[in-house]
């Protein structure tokens, strides 16, 4: 070594948690996420082993050892091989289960299906449709607005991404609302093989009922030009070469579950905090009150408020609390080795939580992200629920106009309350969703037709 050189740091030994063989931390991360997060967090910091569905896992925790994840400057962290330990049967060779050059080629066709121009189309599609499916529900105490939202959000899916593809009856739409869950759900199964009553084997099952949903509209879609998400991907072309039929259908599964479960858990959070908070319910209200039921993107893009609150609920609830990696290389997180092959939880729910990044991080404060405080500027991964680097969210921009859309149709023809010390019960199987369906007390409007 030269003299006035610097030694560099040998890397330190990541901190293993022992929990029960096998299970490992499963179990605990099932019942509360979050809890688990800041004890793990507390005990071992930001970077350390554990078993977690029968494998040894690197969870990372908190904004520095995310970011580094998420950043991805040494092309460490791989998708593909973490997400297919989850879920790789179920979303195969959909856009976050690639990686690098394919990656790149992938999205950078994509990105032509969500361009502002094409985005202004959903947003004007998704006005009536948001409308008719809303105008169904029947007002009552108790309503279960998670249910339904689920529905509406998948047929809105259906309907803008795949240009009105007819679900041939409600059964249909059960079945494919069904195999989309039990897609999601078979992520933290321990049986990880499809023996019979496994939850493994429900989702081999569902894709290959969404492969045969997609697949027979597959033709007549390759046949005729659309505006439609499944028409673009099909004529989608660069240097004369496009998509196969299979990654057609594969990247279709992927966008329809992203774009319907990911909203609807959203919406649901937003239902829950506007019924707990009146006065926002009525800010959002009136801010909204001059805008016709199809509302344009620019006049969505104006409607602040609405963004506060999106915000605010995807802080509190993300709906994709953990993402996976794999390491392809050997290399290191906060000064701690990380060999290549291991698995890696990016755990990115709990910096949404932390005190030091986030003034009293579990109360329902939007104007945290108001201009004047922008709390989560506070760090750069402090607010994360699009994910980041290469693979945020493509449809991140969609989402909020999904989002915000169905808000706009709720304020206008519902109120509805909740009651102030009422907590959701989560099922983290998988992606949250609320085990009691999300109960509303919902009233429709008296200037609304059908009061």
């Amino acid at each position: 070594m030269s003299a006035g050189t610097t030694a560099r740091p040998v890397p330190r030994p990541v901190p293993l948690r022992r929990r029960i063989p096998v299970i490992g931390g499963t179990l605990a991360y099932i019942k509360d996420p979050l809890a688990f997060m800041a004890d793990h967090y507390e005990r071992f910091g930001p970077v350390s082993d554990l078993n977690f569905i029968g494998k040894r896992w690197t969870i990372l925790l908190g904004p520095d050892a995310c970011g580094e994840a998420l950043r991805n400057p040494d092309k460490a962290f791989a998708n593909k091989p973490g997400w297919d330990e989850l879920v790789g049967p179920f979303f195969d060779r959909g856009l976050m289960l690639l990686d690098f050059d394919e990656h790149h080629r992938h999205r950078r066709l994509m990105q032509e299906a969500f361009t502002r121009d094409r985005l202004t189309g959903y947003a004007a599609a998704l006005g009536p449709a948001i409308e008719t499916g809303i105008g169904s529900w029947e007002a009552g105490d108790g309503f279960k607005a998670y249910p339904a939202l689920k529905d509406l959000t998948l047929n809105l899916a259906t309907q803008i991404f795949m240009g009105g593809a007819e679900l041939t009856s409600a059964d249909e739409l059960d079945r494919v609302n069904r195999a989309f869950i039990d897609c999601v759900q078979a992520a933290t199964s321990f049986v990880r093989a499809p023996l019979p009553g496994t939850r493994w084997r429900r989702g081999i099952q569902g894709r290959q009922l969404l492969e045969e949903f997609l697949g027979r509209q597959l033709p007549a879609k390759r046949a005729a030009e659309g505006d439609d998400l499944f028409s673009v991907l099909c004529h989608l072309t660069e240097d004369g070469e496009g998509f196969s039929d299979a990654d057609v259908v594969n990247h279709m599964i992927f966008l329809l579950m992203a774009a319907h479960d990911t909203s609807t858990i959203t919406v649901s959070t937003a239902m829950q905090y506007l019924g707990q908070h009146p006065e926002w319910q009525e800010r959002l209200r009136a801010e909204a009150s001059g805008l016709s039921a199809a509302p344009t993107l620019d006049e969505l893009d104006g409607l602040v408020g609405f963004a506060l609150v999106m915000k605010e609920c995807l802080r509190l609830l993300p709906p994709v609390p953990v993402l996976a990696r794999r390491t392809v290389k050997d290399t290191e997180v906060l000064g701690h080795a990380i060999p290549a092959g291991r698995l890696t939880a990016v755990m990115v729910h709990l910096q949404h939580h932390q005190a030091d990044l986030w003034p009293d991080p579990e109360s329902f404060d939007p104007d945290r992200f108001a201009e004047d405080r922008r709390e989560d500027k506070v760090h750069r991964h402090a607010w994360e629920p699009f994910g980041g680097g290469v693979h945020k969210c493509l449809g991140m921009f969609f989402a909020g106009a999904e989002v915000k859309l169905i808000l706009h149709h709720l304020l206008r023809r519902f109120t509805w309350s909740v009651d102030a010390d009422y907590e959701v019960p989560l099922n983290y199987y998988s992606l949250p969703f609320p085990k009691d369906g999300q109960p509303v007390d919902l009233r429709r409007r008296e200037d609304q037709p059908g009061h």
